[in-house]
């Protein structure tokens, strides 16, 4: 399942040992009750807990830290990578405006093209859905996308954390019906 926006989101779900057969109305975020961070951010790390709480409670399901349906269990991979970047600086075709000799001068062939590398972060947010009675996992579901700045990184992560969200939603309500 991906979704688009400015860059794309793709969710990934993993770990099913166990299906979801009844709907979870109870959850508990075991980050929060043990002082665990998932992120290397403290600033990221809570506003992933407001968020996770909020969607959550938005959606019906109540916070029980003494006997939750579902544990809930984050972290994040963070992975800083390099691109290449070709800049072609003639925006003309090959025909482009050398109309009487365009095998003159190609700057196609030329080595005319600079080549310069982009950093970014490839972004991966984790979360562990886990049955508490059974000891095992419903699912994991990853959402991956890239962050570009260090300014759009908070926004980057809520929309990763939203679509990660929406999938598991989606998955209880199915088995309500």
């Amino acid at each position: 399942m991906a979704l688009s926006s400015c860059s794309s989101i793709e969710i990934f779900k993993e770990n099913t040992e166990l299906p979801i057969a009844k709907p979870y109305q109870t959850f508990v975020i075991i980050n929060k009750e043990v002082g665990m961070r998932g992120f290397s951010s403290q600033f990221l790390d809570e506003l992933v807990q407001i968020q996770l709480q909020e969607t959550l409670e938005e959606a019906g399901m109540k916070y029980d830290s003494q006997q939750p349906d579902v544990v809930i269990r984050y972290h994040s991979n963070e992975d800083t990578r390099q691109r290449e970047v070709v800049n072609n600086p003639n925006p003309y075709p090959f025909w482009g405006y050398r109309v009487y000799d365009p095998w003159m001068y190609n700057p196609y062939n030329s080595g005319y093209n600079r080549v310069t590398t982009s950093n970014y972060e490839l972004l991966q947010v984790i979360v562990d859905f886990i049955d508490p009675d059974k000891d095992q996992y419903l699912m994991t579901l990853t959402g991956v996308t890239e962050v570009s700045s260090p300014k759009t990184k908070e926004k980057k992560v809520e929309k990763t954390l939203d679509a990660v969200l929406k999938s598991f939603i989606s998955q209880n309500n199915q088995t309500q019906k």
